[in-house]
C-alpha cells in the first residue's frame, strides 16, 4: 500500500525541487525517497524507476517553461517578443537549474510529441513570422535561436561569466539586439 499523501504529481514536484537544490544528475527515487523518510520500494506504486522520475521532471520543465513563454509572448511581436521569449528560458534557468537541466533531457519519440516541446517550437516559429522567415531559413533561424539561447544561459550558469566586466546583462541584450538585426536581415548575403 502507497504512503498515505504520496503520489505521482506530488513526487514529481518534490523530484523536480531536488533537481533545483543538488543538480538533476544527482535525482534518483532513493534520493526521493530519503526527503520523504521513507523506503524507495514504496515509491515504486508511483514511479517505474528513477529515469520514469527524470523523465517526468522534464516533462513538468517543459510545461512551465511553455507557460512562462506563452504568458511572456501574449501581445508582443519583432524583438520585443524575441527578447520576451529568451528573457523566459534565461530566468527560469537561474530560478530553476535542477528543472532547466530536465527540460534538456532527450525523451523517445513518443513521449516528446505529448509533451510541451511542440509548444516550445511553435512559439520559436511565431516570433520568427515578424521575420518573414521562409523554409528553410525559418529551421534554421529556430536552431539557432536555441543554441544561442541555451549556451549563453548554460556557461553563465557554470560561472563562465563571473571573472570579468562587463556584467552579464550588458552582453544578453547585445546579443538579443543582434539577433534581432540579423534575422530582419535573413538570409545572409
Amino acid at each position: 500500500m502507497a504512503r498515505a499523501g504520496l503520489t505521482t504529481e506530488r513526487l514529481v514536484r518534490a523530484g523536480a525541487e531536488l533537481a533545483d537544490e543538488v543538480g538533476f544528475e544527482h535525482v534518483t527515487v532513493s534520493a526521493l525517497a530519503r526527503r520523504f523518510d521513507v523506503k524507495a520500494a514504496s515509491l515504486y506504486s508511483h514511479l517505474k524507476n528513477s529515469q520514469d522520475l527524470k523523465t517526468r521532471i522534464a516533462l513538468l520543465a517543459l510545461e512551465e517553461l511553455a507557460d512562462r513563454a506563452a504568458e511572456a509572448l501574449a501581445g508582443r511581436a519583432g524583438k520585443d517578443a524575441l527578447a520576451a521569449f529568451a528573457n523566459v528560458y534565461r530566468d527560469y534557468a537561474r530560478e530553476h537549474p535542477g528543472r532547466y537541466a530536465a527540460a534538456r533531457l532527450r525523451l523517445d519519440p513518443e513521449t516528446a510529441a505529448a509533451s510541451a516541446g511542440g509548444r516550445h517550437a511553435q512559439m520559436t516559429r511565431a516570433i520568427l513570422r515578424g521575420y518573414d522567415l521562409t523554409e528553410p531559413d525559418e529551421t534554421h533561424a529556430v536552431r539557432l535561436l536555441g543554441s544561442v539561447f541555451h549556451g549563453y544561459v548554460s556557461l553563465e550558469l557554470a560561472g563562465g561569466f563571473d571573472h570579468s566586466a562587463p556584467a552579464p546583462q550588458e552582453t544578453w541584450t547585445r546579443i538579443l539586439d543582434r539577433l534581432d538585426a540579423m534575422l530582419r536581415t535573413w538570409p545572409p548575403a
